[in-house]
This record gives C-alpha cells, structure tokens and sequence, in this order.
C-alpha cells in the first residue's frame, strides 16, 4: 500500500462502531405473566411481539427496518417448539456481536398457577383433557434448559404488576447508563422469605413494638415506633454496620453490571420491626443518591 493512500489520510474517520441491538426472549411457564411481561416492555419502548415462530426471530432481529429494542414472547405453543431446537436457535443469537441478546424466564408457585387457571377458567395448554396440575408438570420438565439457560429468572408469584414493572425497568431500562435500581421489601417470617430477595436481614434481635400497648396498633411508618425501633440500644450498631456493608457492596454490584437489586428486611410479624428499619434504609439510600422502591408485604 503507498503511503498515505489509508482512509485516515484523505481526513475521513473510521466509521463508528454500530450499538448492538437490545433483544429479550421472554419466556415461561403459562400463567406466569409472559403476556403481561411484554406489554410491560412495549410500554417501556420495546417493540414487543408474541407468540413469533422461532423460524422468524432472526428475521425480526436483522430486519431492514429501524432498530428498535424487541421484546419476544414464546412458550410451548409457538409453531416450531421443540425442546432441543429452542436452544439451538436462540445460542447464536445470545453470541452474534451486533445483538445484545438476553432470555428472561417467568415461573410461578404450582399453587399460584392452579388459582391462576381455576380462576380464568382457562385449560392449560398441555393438559386440553386433563388435570391442570399434569399440564404445570409436564411444562415444568419441557421448559428446565431453559430455565437453566436464563439470565434472569422472575418468580411473579407474590408479584403485582406494580412490581413487575419495577423490576424490568431496572434490569432493562433502556437509559443509556441506568444506575442500579434498588428495591427494599419488608416481611414477616411467617410466610416465607420473598423468593426475589438478594440480600436478607433478620431484624427479630430488637425490642418488638408489639408487646407496647401504645404501639401494638401502628406500623413502622409511624413515627412513634420508629423512635421505640431506634431507642433499642441494639440499633445504632446494627445500622451503622448496615450501611457500612451496603455502601461498597453497591458499587461492586454496579461494576459487575447488575441493574436491580433486592434487600429484604424480616421479623415475626412483619407490621413493626421490618417496616421501621426498611423505611429508614430507604431514607439512607435516597440520600446516597440511588433510585429507591419501598414495598411492605
């Protein structure tokens, strides 16, 4: 080549590298809010279609039109369903360099999607002449690679829509740089733990405000029984070992590239002790600049 006869020379730059374009599979078990998931998504800015033979998905991720995020929907009754052929479909797609391919998985409580299809009256897909319960089994074993392949997996079980929406919302915003989105949840005991938590913190080692007659009644909203939460002299030493945790853990979150996070705050009942302390970390959180949802079971 004779010198000066490159691109740079004759002044014009390279051509810029081309943004991959954002595709989610969203995907699940029926019942579990794939519908309600895409239209989450559309309302977010995603182009979001359902039900699409996997023959097609190529088609809709290298189209001649304008590149817009997809959101696309299928479950076992897409045409072309098959076990083994999902997975070799959707694999190059999740390594082609100019997509930014990522499978979400919706499930569910077997007894949630029992209610779920009593209630609608609906019969479940796989099981047209029989129990519903041999559908949500037979689904369960069709849909386990994929699962096992998600990268994100949501149980809707004890999720409202409200919440849904937050969730993919921080996972999937379509901001330039989104901060991570924090979720704090308080709960009692005595149903469980909150299947989407990532960090959980047992807060039963304080005074209980139940036992105050003053307070029995209240919540940890108001003020009286944050004052009793925060007069403990077990407080301030757990608080202050709190956010000395949370505050580089955060970052570190934020460099791995997680976009949601989930901190659960527990005891017995769930009215007080939880509420108190998870509205306070709210307040901290806010103060650190974070985006921040509250939410009481």
């Amino acid at each position: 080549m004779t010198a000066g006869a490159g691109p740079d020379a004759a002044g014009t730059a390279p051509a810029p590298a081309t943004e991959r374009l954002r595709v989610l599979l969203v995907t699940g078990l029926s019942g579990a809010g794939r519908t309600t998931a895409l239209k989450l998504l559309e309302d977010m800015g995603y182009e979001a279609v359902d039900n699409v033979p996997l023959a097609l998905v190529d088609g809709l991720a290298f189209g001649s039109g304008p590149r817009q995020p997809l959101a696309i929907g299928f479950d076992t009754r897409s045409r072309d369903f098959a076990e083994g052929a999902v997975l070799e479909r959707i694999e190059p797609l999740m390594h082609h360099p100019e997509l930014e391919v990522r499978l979400i998985f919706l499930t569910c409580s077997d007894e949630v999607l029992r209610r779920r299809f009593t209630e609608t009256r609906r019969r479940h897909p796989l099981a047209l002449d029989r129990p519903v319960t041999d559908g949500i089994s037979a689904e369960l074993r069709l849909l386990e690679p994929l699962r096992a392949r998600a990268d994100l997996v949501i149980d809707t079980s004890g999720l409202a829509i409200a919440d849904l929406r937050q969730l993919l919302r921080g996972h999937f915003g379509l901001a330039s740089h989104p901060a991570m989105a924090i979720g704090v949840v308080s709960f009692s005991y005595r149903y469980g733990l909150p299947r989407e938590a990532d960090l959980v913190f047992d807060v039963r080692f304080l005074r209980n405000p139940h036992y105050q007659p003053g307070l029995r009644d209240l919540t940890g909203v108001d003020p009286e029984v944050a004052a009793f939460i925060e007069a403990d002299p077990a407080f301030a030493p757990f608080y202050e070992a709190l956010t000395g945790l949370l505050e580089p853990l955060l970052g570190h979150y934020e460099r791995e590239g997680k976009s949601y996070l989930t901190i659960a705050v527990g005891c017995t009942g769930g009215r007080h002790r939880s509420v108190g302390v998870a509205e306070r970390l709210a307040a901290w959180l806010r103060g650190q600049g974070r985006a921040v949802s509250v939410r009481h079971r």
